[in-house]
């Protein structure tokens, strides 16, 4: 294969069923340099029309959608991310982008450029059925906890949100967080820092055993967890519940803002969610009630209030 020549290459690329999109890390506003057909099509743009662009032009004014700040932060370091996206065509038509973009380096290990794998989710999302066929098993498990991979944790959740709004039944997502890990990491190094976390997310994984019970690890020493129907009216219980046997691991931290063992944090939201409320709402409902948590003084639980949901 080291033979083929470029042509080949582009032949190959171009004949491809998946969208491949090529962006220049070292421009302004990383535009698009090169568009394949598959994407083209999916997109409902001529390849002419999308060279020069950034791609977040496709998101129009759906811009609140916290995938966009992951994939923009994702950019800014220059790191690989996988998101769900919701793009529109030129009609105004919706599609649901599952993206994954791949830093690409020279020699002298420079960023020059971002591939970006593209399909079209829609129909997997229409259909609304829990499946486990959509990302490959190397993504769907976080390496460090094994636990659910945020993104394999993601989709499932749009699913389950989705039929949640479909049966009108009620759903859950907490956030649980762990208490001062930066200056835990800073006492004992980021080694114990990751024994530490893995430990929690055993806690929390074996305290979540509903058939429709969902645990992945959000990011750092986040954890989030899906409950449903009645697991999601005790979710502050359940809570509560696991944040105590946290506590009584006693892992030690001299320098715990709320005492000197190691402590969880939380954020409840749930509710039966109505068809015309997006699923960001809840995220940012639970993100508010975690923040308030802290606020609290940490090692403590806190439930979105109705305001958060706006």
């Amino acid at each position: 294969m080291n033979n083929w020549s470029a042509e080949a290459w582009r032949a190959l690329v171009e004949g491809a069923p998946e969208g491949i999109v090529i962006c220049d890390a070292t421009a302004p506003d990383c535009p698009v340099v090169y568009a394949n057909a598959a994407f083209s099509q999916m997109c409902g743009y001529p390849v002419a029309a999308l060279l020069g662009t950034n791609l977040r032009a496709l998101q129009g004014n759906d811009r609140d959608q916290e995938t966009r700040q992951r994939m923009r932060d994702a950019v800014e370091r220059g790191e690989q991310a996988r998101v769900l996206i919701r793009n529109y065509r030129p009609d105004g038509s919706l599609f649901w982008n599952e993206t994954v973009i791949q830093p690409v380096r020279d020699a002298s290990g420079r960023l020059t450029h971002f591939i970006g794998y593209h399909r079209d989710a829609s129909e997997r999302l229409k259909n609304a059925e829990r499946s486990t066929h959509g990302l490959p098993p190397w993504l769907r498990e976080d390496r460090l906890t094994g636990l659910h991979s945020r993104a394999y944790f993601e989709e499932l959740l749009q699913r389950d949100w989705m039929l949640a709004q479909r049966d009108s039944h009620e759903i859950g997502l907490t956030l649980f967080d762990i208490d001062d890990l930066g200056t835990y990491n800073e006492t004992f190094d980021k080694a114990a820092g990751d024994a530490c976390i893995r430990r929690i997310a055993r806690v929390i994984g074996a305290s979540y055993r509903r058939g429709g019970d969902l645990v992945g690890r959000w990011e750092g020493g986040t954890f989030a967890v899906l409950t449903q129907g009645d697991a999601a009216e005790k979710a502050s219980h359940y809570a509560q519940v696991v944040a105590q046997r946290v506590r009584d691991l006693l892992m030690h931290h001299p320098r715990a803002g709320s005492g000197r063992f190691v402590t969880l944090s939380a954020g409840v939201a749930s509710l039966v969610p109505p068809r015309e409320l997006s699923l960001d709402s809840l995220l940012k409902a639970c993100r508010a009630s975690l923040k308030r948590a802290k606020v609290l003084g940490k090692n403590s639980i806190s439930t979105a209030e109705a305001t958060d949901f706006q």
